[in-house]
């Protein structure tokens, strides 16, 4: 897991705020979502999937994409598109970093935050309150400056 938080600290948020949200608090979907805080960094729904079948034998798919639906509707997990297709699904509370590279796709994550007192004053004074950030910085990765390849 590479955000703000550790694994100790968000056990129970998930499933916390989709009850907070109204849903029912199901076996399977609770399966789910341990998937997803028991997860080492952002997760395939098909790698969701196979960690909640080991929780919740049985599980299906269709579980796994409602649950990752309503935690992306609360906010709780963002979508991201992964270098190799497909999409991931890290947890969003805080925040999550990634360095990409645009010569091979190379995604590396990294836990420095540099949301700091920038982000702090642009949301005060445009009124918003922050609830969780994605950093995205692309740039050129040390084996494709070498060998000088580049995405076209």
């Amino acid at each position: 897991m590479k955000s703000s938080e550790t694994k100790a600290e968000r056990p129970g948020l998930l499933a916390r705020l989709l009850r907070e949200a109204g849903y029912r608090d199901t076996a399977p979907r609770r399966a789910v979502v341990r998937a997803i805080e028991e997860a080492d960094g952002e997760q395939s729904p098909e790698a969701l999937w196979r960690a909640a079948q080991r929780i919740h034998p049985g599980i299906g798919r269709a579980t796994v994409y409602r649950t990752l639906e309503l935690l992306t509707g609360l906010g709780a997990v963002r979508p991201l598109i992964a270098a190799e297709g497909g999409r991931r699904y890290p947890v969003a509370v805080g925040g999550h970093h990634h360095l990409v590279c645009s010569g091979c796709g190379t995604v590396v994550e990294f836990d420095e935050c540099a949301e700091g007192e920038v982000a702090r004053r642009v949301a005060r004074r445009q009124g918003f309150a922050i609830q969780g950030h994605l950093l995205e910085i692309y740039g050129t990765c040390g084996d494709c400056r070498v060998t000088g390849e580049v995405r076209t």
